[in-house]
């Protein structure tokens, strides 16, 4: 069993729209978080197919002018954030994709969860994994929780998989023997530190840091002392530089800029993170916050994906729910 790196190519992307069951409609005006995901599903049509789930095929369809590479599904589910109940793509050790469906609990029972959880079985059912075979597996995992170099190495924090609201407090150890067990995975390295406020993931990894290549890691550093953040990610980034590749290297670390604070209308703080960006097949797909620091990263990026398109998503409404760019897709190879 292999884990697929995100770099890897891909077959289609999974994005599910707001519906007015979700919490987004309890603005009294669902139409205006409607923007991002339109933009999102652009531009991975640029290259790619994404499914895109939605309660409503004919409103949400008129939203496009081109629905090139672009299919629509009716469905019911709880939220938009199909990072986290998607299927997770692997494959066998006969090099046969495979589709790995995990327990989704709403982050810790946060939110519910039931229709999210249903997602990926009856998209199999529906026939849109094609012959692709879909295990469901009884542990819970997000996909946002990890981020996988596609050769054995899972890179996860602390915070979320060992957090007690997930599978019961079981150890580190028998975490890892979990990963090793429906991920193929051969070592984890597991980050101790590093939040953002307003994240109800309990610090999923791609809200901090995320494999670019199998031997370069982009992180979130805070340059504010006075920042809440700072000290944190500081000690994030110290772990960082103590991780070793499997040739036994430091990694290369490429720092990406904390974006300058944003606040919801009720004074709460916004988890703006640029290390949620999505790569795809021909595309790096990255937030964009209206911050002076949105061009920074567009030039970082840049330089980490010189043959790919870069193109800028901006996601303020997307943060208002608590989760971004990435957090809105699944790619899905086979």
């Amino acid at each position: 069993m292999r884990m697929r790196a995100e770099w890897e190519r891909q077959k289609l992307v999974l994005l599910a729209f707001p519906h007015e069951d979700t919490d987004w409609a309890k603005s009294g005006n669902l139409e205006r978080y409607y923007a991002p995901f339109v933009r999102i599903a652009q531009a991975i049509a640029y290259s790619q197919p994404v499914y895109i789930l939605c309660k409503n095929k004919k409103v949400i369809s008129d939203l496009f002018c081109s629905k090139n590479n672009m299919t629509f599904i009716e469905m019911d589910y709880n939220d938009t954030w199909i990072r986290d109940y998607g299927p997770i793509s692997a494959e066998d050790n006969k090099g046969s994709a495979i589709l790995l469906d995990f327990v989704f609990d709403g982050w810790g029972g946060k939110f519910e969860a039931s229709l999210d959880n249903e997602v990926n079985k009856k998209l199999s059912q529906m026939g849109y994994f094609g012959i692709t075979p879909l295990k469901s597996i009884d542990f819970v995992l997000e996909g946002g929780s990890i981020e996988s170099d596609g050769d054995g190495t899972i890179l996860t924090t602390s915070k979320c998989l060992l957090n007690p609201n997930r599978n019961g407090g079981l150890t580190q150890d028998e975490i890892e023997k979990k990963l090793f067990q429906y991920l193929g995975a051969n070592r984890v390295l597991w980050l101790d530190y590093g939040f953002l406020q307003g994240d109800d993931t309990d610090s999923h990894i791609d809200m901090l840091a995320r494999f670019i290549d199998s031997k370069t890691i982009a992180y979130i550093e805070c340059s504010d002392t006075n920042d809440i953040h700072y000290q944190e990610l500081k000690k994030m980034k110290e772990q960082l530089r103590g991780f070793k590749t499997k040739d036994g290297k430091a990694y290369n670390l490429v720092a990406l800029p904390m974006c300058e604070a944003k606040y919801s209308k009720d004074g709460d703080r916004l988890p703006a993170s640029y290390a949620n960006f999505l790569i795809t097949n021909d595309a790096l797909l990255f937030p964009t916050y209206e911050a002076k620091t949105d061009k920074i990263v567009k030039d970082i990026f840049k330089e980490l994906f010189p043959k790919k398109e870069i193109i800028p998503i901006p996601s303020l409404r997307l943060i208002e729910q608590g989760g971004s760019l990435h957090c809105s897709t699944m790619q899905v190879y086979y």
